[in-house]
């Protein structure tokens, strides 16, 4: 009885995955009845429940699941040549209610309308446009930059702790929300995860746990990152799942934040990627942009840079690519190439609003 039960569960993972490809055909429809409607409601339960910890009970749960996966695989290793049936019929079962409840409880967010369509902006622009954004957008951060080092070949040091600087983060979707009320975050659940040093091997800053709504950032990384790492991760946690759409909102959130390091931080986290789209466009172009950014900017840059070489390994590349692959599954025609596509909603905006 128990086996013809966990035979029909593992069954419905098809009408599963045929019912997700149909709905992804339809953004209007998952924005208006999950998206903003289901989902809402299901992040801020988890965010009530478990926000509060002090710690990542997602990494816990993710941690308690690989250990009991693999005490399952080698107690059962004999059972996959005696009785491979069921040994694939326990698999597919529980692979059925790890679909369904990612998608439940954050998954189905992949397939939401466009940022760009509900906010009425178009999705692509002009080099002259890219130019003339990017010019303001340096002007902004060299003065903020002045503002804070006094010395335009001086780096931005962060005169907060990591843990301070979790807890200010968010402080910039208060400011947000007053042209997005949708964007609203509260109640908050931002926690350095426990599985900081694989994650930056992996070569990732950060990573929303789809199952508890818990933001998870990479503690190891350099103080300057933290803040729009944190901010990105916070747009996960509304409802954005493609990246550049949260790329996008984590710097407008930290560009709106109160504190002046937090706004520089989210500045140059915008200008890097007009000026990394500007020199894929025209390097000599770039060279003679570049020589007008304040040379501390770039040393902030270059902390980052340095940090991931650093930790580069033969494992990263795999990693990257299976996430790529996620991407692409869901949704994501660019993989994670869609991180670079930022920069078209960024210049689209700024075009009608004040930066």
């Amino acid at each position: 009885m128990l086996q013809n039960k966990k035979t029909l569960l593992a069954l419905t993972l098809i009408p599963q995955i045929i019912g997700i490809r149909i709905l992804s055909n339809y953004p209007e429809f998952v924005e208006r009845y999950y998206s903003n409607g289901i989902y809402p409601i299901v992040s801020k339960l988890f965010r009530y429940v478990l926000g509060w910890l002090p710690f990542s009970f997602g990494d816990f749960i993710y941690a308690f699941t690989i250990v009991f996966g693999l005490r399952w695989l080698i107690l059962n290793r004999k059972r996959l040549r005696l009785d491979t049936k069921n040994w694939f019929i326990d698999v597919f079962a529980s692979l059925s209610i790890f679909y369904f409840v990612f998608h439940l409880f954050w998954g189905l967010n992949y397939y939401r309308l466009p940022l760009h369509k509900s906010l009425n902006l178009s999705h692509d622009y002009s080099t002259e446009q890219l130019i003339a954004f990017t010019k303001k957008l340096i002007e902004k951060s060299n003065t903020v930059h002045l503002e804070i080092t006094e010395n335009d070949s001086l780096k931005v040091d962060m005169p907060f702790s990591k843990s301070e600087i979790l807890t200010m983060a968010p402080e910039g979707y208060k400011n947000l929300k007053k042209t997005f009320p949708h964007l609203e975050y509260h109640p908050k659940s931002v926690k350095k995860s426990l599985f900081s040093y694989p994650l930056t091997y992996m070569g990732f800053s950060g990573y929303l746990n789809p199952f508890t709504n818990e933001a998870q950032v990479d503690g190891l990384i350099p103080i300057y990152k933290l803040s729009t790492t944190t901010t990105h991760e916070i747009a996960h946690q509304l409802g954005y799942a493609a990246e550049n759409e949260a790329n996008f909102i984590g710097s407008m959130a930290a560009i709106k934040h109160d504190d002046i390091y937090i706004r520089y931080t989210g500045y140059t986290f915008g200008l890097r990627f007009c000026l990394n789209e500007i020199y894929r466009r025209d390097p000599d172009l770039y060279e003679t942009m570049a020589k007008t950014v304040n040379p501390g900017i770039f040393k902030n840059y270059k902390e980052v840079r340095e940090f991931w070489e650093k930790h580069q390994n033969p494992a990263e590349p795999l990693f990257k690519s299976f996430y790529n692959g996620f991407l692409k599954a869901n949704k994501q025609s660019k993989g994670m190439q869609s991180y670079n596509y930022v920069v078209a909603l960024l210049v689209n905006y700024y075009e009608e609003n004040n930066l």
